[in-house]
C-alpha cells in the first residue's frame, strides 16, 4: 500500500469515527448548552427556514421517518417545535420553531458556517491547479465508495 493509500485509508477512518451515529460532521464544538443531539439541531436549523413536515425533514437529512419522528418528539416535548396542522389538509402536520429554539438554530447555522469556513481555509493552502487536482480525487473516491 503506497503512502497516499495509507493515509487515504486513515482519514476515511476517522471521518468514520468521528461521523458514529451522527447525521454530520461539523468542525469545532457545539456552543449551546441545550444537551440535543446533532439531527434535532439540524431539524431546528431546517425549521428555521421553513415549516415542514415529518416526511419533509426525513428527506432533507437522508434518514428514516421513524429517526424524525423520535427527534422531533423529544423537540415537542421541551417545548422547541409547535406541531400544526395543513389548512387544506387536516391530515397533514407541519412543525414550526418556538421562540425557545431560536437561539439554538442560529447557532447550529453558525457551526455549518464555521465548518465550511474552516474547509475553505485548509482549501486556500493550495493552487488552484491542486484545488483542482483535489476535488477530482474526491469526485472519483465518491464514485468508488458508492459503487
Amino acid at each position: 500500500m503506497t503512502h497516499l493509500a495509507e493515509k487515504i485509508d486513515q482519514f476515511l477512518n476517522e471521518v468514520i469515527l468521528k461521523a458514529e451515529n451522527q447525521h454530520e460532521i461539523l468542525i469545532g464544538s457545539c456552543t449551546s448548552d441545550v444537551p440535543l443531539t446533532n439531527t434535532q439541531e439540524h431539524i431546528l436549523m431546517l425549521l428555521s427556514e421553513e415549516s415542514l413536515t415529518n416526511s419533509d425533514l426525513a428527506k432533507k437529512l437522508n434518514v428514516s421517518q421513524a429517526a424524525v419522528t423520535k427527534a422531533v418528539k423529544s423537540l415537542v416535548r421541551q417545548e422547541m417545535l409547535q406541531a400544526f396542522k395543513d389548512k387544506r389538509d387536516a391530515r397533514v402536520t407541519f412543525y414550526r420553531l418556538t421562540e425557545l429554539a431560536q437561539p439554538i438554530a442560529k447557532e447550529h447555522q453558525h457551526h455549518h458556517t464555521h465548518t465550511l469556513a474552516t474547509y475553505h481555509k485548509v482549501a486556500e493552502q493550495f493552487s488552484d491547479a491542486e484545488q483542482a487536482a483535489i476535488a477530482k480525487f474526491l469526485d472519483s473516491l465518491v464514485g468508488e465508495i458508492g459503487k
